[in-house]
């Protein structure tokens, strides 16, 4: 029988222990890690254009009946007045205290008809709700392959870079139609029909495409094949799971289900091994201090009290009391050799910094410090090729986001937990200076445009 997170907390004794020692292996993109390089690849969405296939390592849940807006709605702080057919939007989620579930991609695919795409959080969030509420809604969940037997119901695939609408224009032999942001479009490459969803993964004007499993590789030969002269480099995980760091999307923040209204059944519904794991040098036993709200990660934009939804109340109280800001930190190049040199020298050595991406938990909290005050904290870490940086996406108390604000970041875990992430190491103070999220100006001034 398969243990629930309530069942599994109360084992443990606290959620901050059950996610701080969790043995969830670290977290690994079930594609080709790199074609060539990452570094190749990083640069390729920013100067060419990039080919990356997102068919493995996200959740689809698909959501119909008749019901199926009504309970989205439900639990969404979107809009969803004038949502239609062919349209798609960062779905937002948060609990009755107005904090945050979780995020993920919602596909309008017809009338009555979704897939809900991304990390779990937000999706049980609303399979929870459907399944024990009363709607009229069924289910179909096609898990990552990490966990599935068998092949994905769709494949998707990202075009990435300013050789993009190049590249469409030449496997459809055709014009591109004007598509706005986030919205929804069919294609012909090959003789197949392919649906796209026009966005920008990393800041950068691109495509996502997706169809049945069984079309998939003769639709990425033909792109492949279409690319040839236009510079297409294909794109591998250790690449792809930094090009967050350049659009500024926070991946996994810790979902608010461990406290609250309504919480407790949720917790014997969902599986435990659906908790997650912590990181970082931020350490609380209260969970709560875990917690983030919509604003403290730029959603704002995303909130819209036009209609009911879990939460609204307290989610309008924490709109009139915004204290926190999304912004880049970029890591102090002298720091960041400094902690790694310490795995050349005697004794215990700093916690290892991987590249391109060097988040060891799924929900990476580490602390922001100003003249030893916290600040704030810091979510994922990483390299950036296209800036020459290293650099993490934090939210830090407005009064101290201005850009060139300086600041550190502790770095390690104490006492070190015991997640098979975490070797035997030291903490250590990154200084960093704070930077606009997105850090790429391209991306600030272009990612919703393009």
């Amino acid at each position: 029988m398969t243990e629930s997170l309530a069942d599994a907390i109360a084992r443990v004794g606290s959620p901050v222990q059950l996610l701080r020692n969790a043995q969830a292996r670290p977290t690994v993109f079930p594609v080709t890690p790199e074609f060539s390089n990452w570094r190749t690849e990083q640069q390729a969405w920013r100067t060419s254009v990039a080919l990356l296939d997102q068919s493995h390592h996200m959740t689809d849940l698909f959501i119909t009946g008749p019901d199926a807006l009504r309970l989205l709605s439900d639990t969404g702080v979107n809009s969803f007045a004038k949502f239609r057919p062919d349209q798609a939007k960062q779905f937002v989620a948060v609990n009755h205290e107005g904090y945050l579930i979780g995020d993920a991609i919602l596909f309008y695919l017809e009338e009555n008809s979704f897939d809900l795409v991304g990390w779990h959080m937000a999706l049980d969030w609303v399979q929870f709700h459907g399944e024990t509420g009363d709607y009229d809604v069924s289910f179909e969940r096609d898990a990552s392959s990490i966990v599935r037997e068998g092949d994905p119901k769709l494949y998707r695939y990202e075009i990435q870079g300013p050789n993009a609408l190049a590249l469409m224009e030449k496997a459809t032999g055709t014009e591109v139609p004007p598509t706005r942001f986030f919205g929804m479009t069919t294609f012909v490459i090959d003789g197949i029909t392919v649906r796209s969803l026009r966005h920008g993964m990393a800041g950068q004007p691109g495509f996502e495409l997706f169809g049945p499993w069984s079309d998939g590789e003769r639709v990425r030969a033909a792109l492949v094949a279409a690319g040839e002269d236009l510079d297409l480099v294909l794109v591998g995980s250790k690449a792809y799971s930094s090009s967050n760091l350049e659009s500024a999307w926070v991946p996994s923040p810790l979902p608010a289900i461990f406290s609250g209204e309504g919480t407790e059944a949720y917790r014997e519904w969902l599986p435990a091994n659906r908790a997650g794991s912590l990181a970082g040098s931020f350490a609380s036993e209260d969970i709560e201090d875990y917690y983030l709200t919509p604003y403290d990660l730029g959603y704002g934009r995303s909130v819209a009290f036009d209609h009911e939804f879990i939460g609204r109340a307290a989610l309008e109280r924490h709109a009139a009391a915004q204290h926190r800001s999304k912004v880049t930190l970029v890591w102090n190049p002298e720091d960041v050799a400094a902690a790694v040199q310490t795995l050349f020298e005697p004794g215990v050595p700093a916690k290892y910094i991987d590249f391109p991406k060097a988040r060891y938990g799924q929900y990476q909290i580490d602390r922001v410090l100003i003249d030893g005050t916290d600040v704030g904290i810091s979510h994922d870490a990483g390299y950036i090729t296209n800036e020459n940086a290293f650099v993490s996406l934090a939210s830090i108390e407005n009064e101290h986001a201005e850009p060139g604000t300086e600041v550190t970041v502790i770095w390690g875990e104490e006492p070190n937990s015991h997640k098979p992430a975490v070797e035997r190491h030291r903490q250590v103070e990154i200084r960093a200076t704070v930077q606009p999220a997105p850090y790429s100006a391209f991306a600030r001034e272009n990612y919703r445009k393009s």
